[in-house]
C-alpha cells in the first residue's frame, strides 16, 4: 500500500464497506423476490389443488409445459413445484413470519419446512439461521443434531451466576462433537487436538459469537504457570470463557480448579470493561446429581456440560424433550 493510500486508508474502507452493503442488499433483494415467486406458485397451485382437483399429474404436466416454453429453466421439477404448494400451506396463516422467510434461502426454508414438527421449532430455526447466515448443510447439520431440542432441554441448568449475565441457553448442557473423528480410546490431547483442527465446525456448534483466543493458554500466579486447555471470548457476553476438557466422568475436584483460573483471568487478563468470566467444563458425562451437590453452595460462573463423539438420534431428544415438558405440566397442575 503506497503513502497516499495509507494516509486515506479509514475513507476508503468506508467505500469498501458501502459496497459490501449494498452487495449485500442486493443478495437480499434477489432472494426475497424468488422466495415471493415460490409463494406465489404455491398460493396458485394449493388453490386449483382445492378449486380444480390439481394432483401431482398435474403439477407434472406444469413442470414439462414450464421446461418446454422456458429451456434450460431451473428449479420447476414437479417436487419443487409440489414444496411450493406444501410452504405456502405451510405458512398461510402466519404472515408474521414473512420477513423471516425471505431473509432465508430457498434451501434454508426447505430443510426448515421438512424437518422440524412444531411451530416454535420453525420459528426458532428461521430466527437461527436468518441470524447467523447459515448455508444450507451448517443448517442441516444443526436440525439432524437436534440443536432446537438440546437447548430446551438445557433451559434452566446453568448456575445463577451464568442465567443472571447470559442470555437463555448461549452455555448449553450438551454439544454434539460427531464431526471429530476421534480413535478410541482418546486422550484429552487428542481430544483437544482434533477440536483445535476442527475449529471452524466447533464454533458452529458452540455458537459464532465465541472468538478463539489460544489453546494452553498461560496464566502465573505467583511463581507458577498454569495453563487452561482453551480461551475464547464471547462477543454479546463480553467476557473470557475458559473451556476445560474432559474424557471422563464430572469430578466436584474439577470445579474448585476452574475457579483457580476465573480468578486468574479475571484479575490478570480481563480488560476493565468487559463482564467477570465464564468457565465451561466439557466432561464425556455427568451425573446430575454429583452436579448438583458440587454446584449448590458455589456461585462460580461455571457451567457443566457433556459432550458426545455421536450424534443422538434427534427423535431422541425431541421424546426428551416432551417428557419434560410433560413433567413440567404436570408440576404445574398439581399446583
Amino acid at each position: 500500500m503506497d503513502d497516499l493510500a495509507l494516509n486515506y486508508q479509514s475513507d476508503f474502507n468506508a467505500i469498501l464497506q458501502m459496497i459490501a452493503d449494498a452487495r449485500r442488499k442486493a443478495a437480499y433483494q434477489v432472494n426475497a423476490t424468488m422466495i415471493d415467486l415460490y409463494w406465489g406458485i404455491g398460493e396458485f397451485v394449493s388453490n386449483k389443488a382445492v378449486q380444480d382437483g390439481w394432483g401431482r399429474s398435474t403439477v407434472k404436466a406444469l413442470s414439462e409445459y414450464i421446461l418446454t416454453q422456458e429451456p434450460g429453466i431451473r428449479g420447476y421439477s414437479p417436487q419443487n413445484i409440489w414444496r411450493m404448494k406444501q410452504f405456502f400451506e405451510t405458512y398461510c396463516d402466519k404472515p408474521e413470519l414473512g420477513t423471516l422467510l425471505r431473509e432465508n434461502t430457498w434451501s434454508n426454508n426447505l430443510h426448515i419446512m421438512s424437518k422440524t414438527k412444531s411451530d416454535a421449532e420453525r420459528l426458532f430455526y428461521l430466527k437461527l439461521a436468518s441470524r447467523e447466515k447459515y448455508k444450507a448443510k451448517e443448517l442441516e447439520r444443526q436440525i439432524d443434531s437436534g440443536y432446537y431440542e438440546r437447548l430446551m432441554l438445557s433451559d434452566g441448568k446453568a448456575p445463577s451466576a451464568i442465567s443472571q449475565a447470559a442470555p437463555a441457553n448461549i452455555i448449553r448442557d450438551m454439544y454434539m462433537l460427531e464431526f471429530l473423528d476421534l480413535p478410541e480410546p482418546y486422550r484429552e490431547y487428542d481430544l483437544k487436538k482434533a477440536i483445535l483442527k476442527n475449529m471452524k465446525k466447533f464454533l458452529l456448534e458452540i455458537g459464532r459469537d465465541f472468538i478463539f483466543m489460544g489453546e494452553e493458554y498461560h496464566l502465573q500466579v505467583g511463581k507458577n504457570d498454569y495453563y487452561t486447555d482453551l480461551i475464547f471470548f464471547h462477543r454479546e457476553l463480553q467476557c473470557l470463557v475458559a473451556i476445560e476438557l474432559k474424557i471422563d466422568d464430572f469430578k466436584p475436584e474439577y470445579l474448585g480448579k476452574m475457579q483457580f483460573y476465573l480468578e486468574a483471568l479475571d484479575r490478570d487478563v480481563k480488560k476493565p470493561h468487559e463482564n467477570p468470566s465464564v468457565g465451561i467444563i466439557l466432561c464425556k458425562s455427568k451425573d446430575e446429581d454429583v452436579v448438583e451437590y458440587a454446584l449448590s453452595r458455589n456461585m462460580s460462573p461455571t457451567m457443566i456440560s457433556e459432550y458426545r463423539t455421536k450424534l443422538i438420534s434427534k427423535e431422541i431428544l425431541q421424546k426428551k424433550l416432551e417428557e419434560l415438558t410433560e413433567m413440567v405440566d404436570e408440576d404445574k397442575n398439581s399446583q
